[in-house]
């Protein structure tokens, strides 16, 4: 292996360290949802995808800022693999500078490599340009997710999964 394939590997495991990023874990969870349901805990910034054997699979995410939450029910209504992003009307107004459309797979498309649509406003579960993020208060009422982890909550889910989101 060149020099430069080890330094872009070592690179990549220090910036997901530096960010708390951690794959995900299979974790003990009893929640009285069934099985197959997203459960979003906002306050612990974790998703969780409850199994059927009281486990869940557990990621952590970014959730809204204090004051752009929601908390709720909601449905998978779409699922999109690198999908182009426009900004709702609220994102537009604070950031008039923003274009129209940002086009799937731009760097500055803050959707990632997934992202799975809800039925409830202009909502989603996807990815993030910003890995950073992850773990924090960051978005407009969006979950965020490592690229890596929409790619694997992506493949296990289908349209109509529910979603749970709490404080």
């Amino acid at each position: 292996m060149g020099r430069r394939v080890l330094l872009a590997i070592a690179m990549n495991v220090i910036a997901a360290w530096a960010t708390g990023a951690s794959a995900r874990e299979i974790v003990p969870f009893q929640a009285g949802v069934t099985p197959g349901t997203i459960v979003i805990r906002t306050a612990e910034r974790r998703l969780y995808y409850v199994r059927g054997d009281g486990t869940a699979l557990s990621y952590r995410v970014a959730v809204g800022k204090p004051g752009k939450q929601w908390f709720g029910e909601a449905r998978i209504d779409g699922k999109y693999v690198r999908p182009a992003w426009s900004p709702p009307a609220e994102v537009k107004r604070d950031n008039p500078q923003l274009p129209n459309v940002i086009p799937g797979g731009a760097p500055n498309n803050p959707m990632g490599a997934r992202a799975l649509t809800l039925d409830l406003d202009e909502y989603a579960i996807h990815g993030t340009n910003r890995p950073g993020s992850i773990g924090t208060y960051a978005s407009y009422g969006c979950i965020r997710m490592l690229n890596e982890d929409i790619v694997d909550l992506y493949d296990q889910v289908s349209v109509g999964t529910r979603v749970v989101v709490t404080p």
